[in-house]
């Protein structure tokens, strides 16, 4: 066990009546928002992320307490310090199927109003305004490289094209 996350060791039985060992990370989950400005700009933030020892550029996203209602965890305002008027759910996240059964929450948002950051004393945000289509080409050309982002980008570029935001 550790602070976020947990990890069990299960027994389980395949199609073929196998029994094998199964390592499975319990985590709570997060959400991350996708927030539209009204000049077709994202909200992003850049940090510092441990386990790969460099900044990413990720969208704004907050992890889940246990129980906790998904859509209450956004950190849209902590992060960016912008504020929505209309959310969008745009679906739900699997970032590690094969061992951790983190689902990670994705909204977009839009109608955006801008107050001040409310950052926790252990994070070091710079958040910042990336055009939608220039954020599509960065995910194409690998400079986003965080999974729950590359996903919701390319699904608030599809439902922007499609006319649905």
């Amino acid at each position: 066990s550790g602070v976020i996350v947990k990890v069990r060791l299960d027994k389980a039985e395949l199609i073929n009546g196998d029994i094998v060992k199964r390592e499975v990370v319990e985590h709570p989950g997060g959400v991350t928002v996708a927030a539209l400005t009204d000049n077709d700009e994202l909200m992003f933030v850049r940090q510092f992320r441990y386990p790969y020892s460099e900044v990413l550029l990720e969208l704004p996203a907050g992890k889940l307490e246990y129980g906790e209602d998904p859509f209450e965890a956004g950190e849209l305002r902590e992060e960016t310090g912008a504020v929505a008027e209309h959310y969008i759910d745009l679906g739900k996240f699997y970032p590690t199927p094969g061992y951790c059964g983190e689902i990670i929450h994705m909204y977009a948002a839009k109608g955006l109003s801008f107050t001040s950051l409310d950052l926790d004393d252990d994070e070091f945000l710079a958040p910042e305004k990336i055009p939608l289509e220039k954020a599509v080409e960065m995910v194409m050309n690998n400079e986003i490289r965080d999974g729950k982002t590359q996903t919701a980008v390319l699904k608030v570029a599809q439902k922007r094209r499609k006319g649905e935001i």
